[in-house]
């Protein structure tokens, strides 16, 4: 699966960094919905940002850093620091609204996309696990059909 690429004219006034923040705190929060973060989730992650984010970001910071590293920087960070799930959420949430004109369909689509990877990566997807999907295809404004259960 393709995901968009997450150029300068879609973010608009969004910062390449801080996007990927965002959305390294959107996977947090799925990943630890259930009150754990397993071996098995972290290796998603990263495989997800490797395989799928980074050859389609041009983007790098002062470092020379891929920008899509800041997914798994981000949620290293929250995960060491045991940080409450719901609040790395809401943050997402926030930045969506704060940027909500920088997200097209496709943009959408990809965070989803990403975020329903990592609950089907490991196991059969639990239901805080669905509840955070349901909640998230609102958040995004998404019409994609019901997961199965």
């Amino acid at each position: 699966m393709k995901f968009c690429t997450f150029s300068a004219h879609k973010l608009g006034a969004m910062i390449y960094k801080n996007f990927y923040s965002e959305v390294g705190k959107l996977l947090y929060a799925i990943a630890k919905a259930d009150g754990t973060i397993t071996n098995e989730e972290i290796t998603a992650i990263h495989q997800l940002v490797l395989k799928d984010l980074v050859p389609l970001e041009s983007s790098t910071d002062e470092f020379g850093t891929d920008s899509a590293f800041y997914v798994e920087m981000e949620f290293d960070y929250l995960n060491e620091n045991m940080q409450d799930p719901d609040v790395a959420f809401d943050s997402f949430v926030d930045y969506i609204e704060e940027h909500s004109s920088a997200f097209d369909d496709k943009m959408r689509s990809a965070v989803f996309n990403v975020a329903q990877r990592l609950t089907q990566s490991f196991h059969e997807t639990n239901i805080k696990d669905h509840y955070m999907i349901e909640k998230l295809k609102t958040v995004l404004d998404l019409n994609v059909p019901k997961e199965n259960a």
